[in-house]
Parts: structure tokens; C-alpha cells; sequence
């Protein structure tokens, strides 16, 4: 299994030579760069952070890291917070972005701070089970409030400036959560393709990339409802499991009495489109080009190119173009393998890299296990929420088992409001492409707050830098963030204009 956890950090898109720890699916890649002009010098810096905000005779501190873009700041301005989450902070989010386009005119300063556990920002020796306790998004929240408050010093920042919170994806969710737990601290908020309701059976994410998929072709979707059908037929035997080894170049003999491997294998050559979907055409920065050139387009005409033979002769061709760009030459599917890895707790480990504490906020918080529980599912039906939820026992203990999952998942949903949120001056930003969106805010719930829908793109598209193919309605959806932006940055915190309060209850692009 190829090694893409998507992360945003803004996040990264990565990939390791070696185990796969991908399982869920969420982030932001880095921007393309602007012109070589543009391009500044960022520093790391550091802020002095609390290790435990709610509990208060506890006085261990941490080193968190942030970066500042001061270029475009004016006296009065206000101050742009992107917010990092399931990986390292980069500096190219700094210069380049939407994001940046909007500081450039109204005169902002540019702060992001490192989510804690992610990236350098490390709180504790290493990422053992007795550590991560620390690791939640509560905690993040006050790393944030805490950051909000204590930097206006260094930097001379007014008490009457407007802060407005930036995110994507799971800090989209953090963005839209820092506005309604400390909106005294921040005026307004972008969240883009953030997740809002906690879930441990989200069924509904295939739903969205069959839809996708069949969007460009309805024949691409039974091609690969059909390749998986004639996998499952062939794995009851062992002669016909070796064929399977060998035309998708498993790196292990494929054992169909293991039946985490199965569906191991089953949720990896899933993950081959639901990655491609997820993030097509979203103008990120690709080091590899020829990955830039991916497109679910790209993966559907193999799968209804007639000079291929059979429908599993095209899924497998599909695995096989995927392996090439990622430089991997085989495809993993061993589950004790794959735990393995996410077992590793250093620092200096391929876990480091986001794998490990994103899987424990999922089994402690958030749950978001991309399933096949769906009916009639396209790719099959092995890998139900109990894969998941067993990962969670296997990798932090027996402790973490389905009745800690719940009861984390109801907590979420009572903390953050769900679907319900009723804090003004949000920006709720989805695409119909991201599969995402199916547990986000895509209509507004209050005349004071913004949704924007955009057909046709994927997750994030609108904080990336703006690029010549860009459809419509995504050049609409950034100018209409640009101006809600312009209008609440004139506003005081009483203030009510006429034109939030006439917004259009589902803004659709």
C-alpha cells in the first residue's frame, strides 16, 4: 500500500518508501509558488505553550512553532491566523494562497502556528499512548487562544485588531470551532472543507467519489464495481489468490484466511481512486509532475479502454500507474505490518510524520472511517468500520475499543454542535467533488453565517493560488470570500450589516 496521508498544515501531501500508514483521508498539499517576486524568507520561531490547559497545577511548558509574514501589514490592519493541523507547518502557505491574496489588500498580518503534536512542534519525549493524552483538539483550541493573546506583545498588535481564523479541512473544522468557543479572540473565520459532525461509520465518503466518478462516466463506475466482484471470486480459492498477488504486485503472498489482509487490500486499491478524487484538479504543488497530471479523468479512461481485456485487467493497470508515480513497486496489504509501523513512537519515525497522532485523534475523537458500509458499495464491501475500529486496540491498547469510540463521538457532537452552529461571521466552504463535504455545513443554519457549494471541485480547491484552468465558479467563490471578508472587517462585533443579514440561506457557486 503506497504511503499518502494527506495532511494540511497548512498540511503536506507525503509519501515514504516504506509501510503505508494511510487510513483517513483528510489535508491540504502546499501551494504553488507565486512568481519567484513574491517568494520570502520565513523563519521558524517558537512560542512558550502550556502542556495542559485545563488543568491548572500543571506548569509544564512546550516550545510550539509558528511563522509570521509581517510584508503586507499596515498599522490598523488586521491579523490572518492559518491554522495548522496533521502535519508540518510550510512555509510556502506564507507567500503564496488565497489567503494571501486577501492580506495583500487589506493590509494583514500572517501568523500560522504549528498544531501541537505535528510537525517540530513536539510536547512530550515521543508519541507514546501515555502522551497523546495530550493530543486533542480541545488542547488546540487554547494553544490558539493562548497564542492569540500572548503574541499581540511581541509584535505590537492592537487590542482592537480583527483576527480572522483560516483553515482546511481538519482545521477548517478548527477554524469554525475557534470562532464559536473564543469569539472574543477571533471576528471571523474561513473554513474550507471542514469536517463538522463527528462519525464513526462515514459510509457516505465512497457515495461521494461514485458520484464523482460517475459524473464523468457512468460506465467507469460498473467497471470498477465489476473488477472488485471478480476479486472477491477469485480470492476464495488459493490458486486464484496468487493470481491476485501477482497482477496487482502485492509485496507479500496474499492470505485469504487473514481477513484484515483482505480488506486491507480491498480499502488500498479503493484508496487509489477516493485519493484521486478527493483532491482533483486542486492546483497543489506536486513534486512528482507526472502526479500533477492525475487526474479521476485519467483513472476512469483506463478503466473503459476496451484494448484492455477484462474490467480487473484495467483495475489492476490503475494500481500499477499509481505505484510508478509514487516510486513504490509493490503494493502492501499486510495488516500486522502496517500496525507495526504505527506502533513506532519516536520522534524520528515515519509515524512522526502525522500517521500515528492522526489515527489517535481518530480513535479518541472523531472516528471518520471511510467504510464500505454502504449499500451496494462500488468497491466492495470488506472493510467495514470494525477494520478501523480494531486498528485502534491493536495500536493503542484494548482500552480503545468501540464503547471508548462512542462515547468520544457523542462528546465531540455535544462539544462542537455538530451540524448546528450558530456563531456568526463563518465562512462554511465545500466543493461537490470532496467527499468531505458530506459532513460539513453546505447550507447556512443562520441568516449571520455563509455557505458556499462549489460544483466540480475537490477538497480545498478555493486556498490554493489562483491557476489559468480554474472553473467559474471557483474564481466566484474566492471573490465572494474576498467580500464577505471586506464587509466584517468593517463591522464592530455589534454590528449586524444589512447585507449579512440578506445573505442567501445556501450560497452555491
Amino acid at each position: 500500500m503506497k504511503f499518502i496521508l494527506c495532511l494540511f498544515v497548512c498540511g503536506v501531501l507525503w509519501s515514504s518508501p516504506s509501510y503505508s500508514l494511510k487510513k483517513i483521508r483528510m489535508g491540504l498539499g502546499e501551494p504553488n509558488s507565486p512568481l519567484t517576486k513574491n517568494v520570502i524568507n520565513i523563519e521558524d520561531k517558537w512560542f512558550l505553550q502550556k502542556l495542559d490547559h485545563f488543568n491548572p497545577t500543571d506548569n509544564r511548558t512546550w516550545k510550539q512553532r509558528y511563522q509570521v509574514n509581517q510584508k503586507y501589514y499596515k498599522k490598523d490592519g488586521p491579523v490572518f491566523l492559518m491554522i495548522g493541523g496533521e502535519g508540518p507547518i510550510s512555509a510556502k502557505w506564507m507567500y503564496s494562497g488565497a489567503w494571501i491574496d486577501y492580506a495583500k489588500e487589506f493590509n494583514a498580518l500572517c501568523l500560522q502556528l504549528e498544531h501541537r503534536y505535528y510537525g517540530k512542534s513536539h510536547p512530550t519525549e515521543d508519541m507514546s499512548t501515555k502522551n497523546l493524552v495530550y493530543l486533542s483538539s480541545e488542547q488546540a483550541l487554547s494553544d490558539l487562544a493562548e497564542f492569540v493573546i500572548n503574541i499581540r506583545t511581541i509584535y505590537d498588535i492592537p487590542a482592537t485588531a480583527k483576527w480572522v481564523a483560516f483553515g482546511g479541512s481538519y482545521p477548517g473544522s478548527l477554524a469554525a470551532w475557534l470562532r464559536m468557543k473564543f469569539p472574543h479572540l477571533v471576528h471571523a473565520a474561513v473554513s474550507s472543507s471542514g469536517p463538522l459532525l463527528a462519525k464513526i461509520d462515514f459510509k457516505e465518503y465512497f457515495k461521494v467519489v461514485e458520484n464523482a466518478l460517475a459524473t464523468y462516466s457512468p460506465e467507469c463506475v460498473s467497471q470498477i464495481k465489476q473488477a472488485n466482484q471478480m476479486i472477491d471470486s477469485q480470492i476464495k480459492t488459493t490458486k486464484g489468490a496468487k493470481f491476485i498477488e501477482n497482477k496487482f504486485k502485492l509485496c507479500d503472498p496474499l492470505d485469504i484466511n487473514t481477513k484484515n489482509d483482505v480488506a486491507n487490500l480491498f480499502e488500498t486499491l479503493a484508496g487509489n481512486f477516493a485519493d484521486i478524487v478527493q483532491y482533483n484538479k486542486d492546483n497543489r504543488l506536486y513534486e512528482n509532475f507526472e502526479r500533477s497530471l492525475v487526474t479521476l479523468e485519467t483513472l476512469c479512461d483506463i478503466m473503459v479502454n476496451k484494448s484492455i481485456k477484462t474490467s480487473l485487467d484495467r483495475y489492476a493497470d490503475v494500481n500499477s500507474k499509481l505505484l510508478s508515480i509514487n516510486n513504490l513497486t509493490c503494493t502492501q496489504h499486510v495488516y500486522t505490518k502496517m500496525i507495526d509501523s504505527y506502533l513506532n513512537t519516536s520522534w524520528n519515525s515515519d509515524s512522526a510524520a502525522g500517521g500515528r497522532q492522526w489515527t489517535y485523534q481518530t480513535c479518541t475523537e472523531f472516528g471518520f472511517y471511510q467504510t464500505s458500509s454502504q449499500d451496494d458499495h462500488t468497491f466492495g464491501n470488506k472493510f467495514p468500520a470494525k477494520f478501523f475500529i480494531d486498528m485502534c486496540s491493536d495500536i493503542f491498547g484494548k482500552l480503545y475499543n468501540v464503547d471508548l469510540l462512542s462515547y468520544a463521538i457523542k462528546r465531540s457532537n455535544m462539544i462542537y454542535g455538530e451540524l448546528n452552529i450558530k456563531e456568526n461571521r463563518v465562512i462554511y466552504v465545500h466543493g461537490s467533488v470532496d467527499p468531505w463535504h458530506a459532513l460539513g455545513i453546505t447550507h447556512t443554519n443562520t441568516k449571520n453565517n455563509v455557505a458556499i457549494y462549489i460544483e466540480g471541485t475537490a477538497h480545498c480547491a478555493n486556498m490554493y493560488p489562483p491557476s489559468p484552468t480554474d472553473l467559474p465558479q471557483l474564481k466566484n467563490a474566492r471573490e465572494t470570500i474576498r467580500a464577505f471578508l471586506n464587509e466584517w472587517l468593517a463591522e464592530n462585533d455589534i454590528d449586524n450589516s444589512s447585507e449579512v443579514d440578506n445573505i442567501q440561506f445556501k450560497y452555491k457557486v
